[in-house]
């Protein structure tokens, strides 16, 4: 969650695995795409486009 503060810009899920300095495998990404969308579903954050994820504004 601490990458998307200083994201000035929506983040996909290979930029967000990248920024947690693990290796890109694409499995992994999947994972963590799925993983993305259960804080979107609760409001933590927002889906700006499909695969695009954001903090939402306040």
């Amino acid at each position: 969650m601490a990458v998307f503060p200083a994201a000035d810009h929506p983040l996909r899920a290979r930029r967000v695995w990248e920024a947690m300095d693990l290796t890109v495998v694409p499995n992994n990404i999947n994972n963590i795409r799925l993983k993305l969308k259960r804080p979107t579903d609760r409001g933590i954050l927002a889906e700006a486009a499909q695969g695009l994820f954001t903090q939402p504004r306040r």
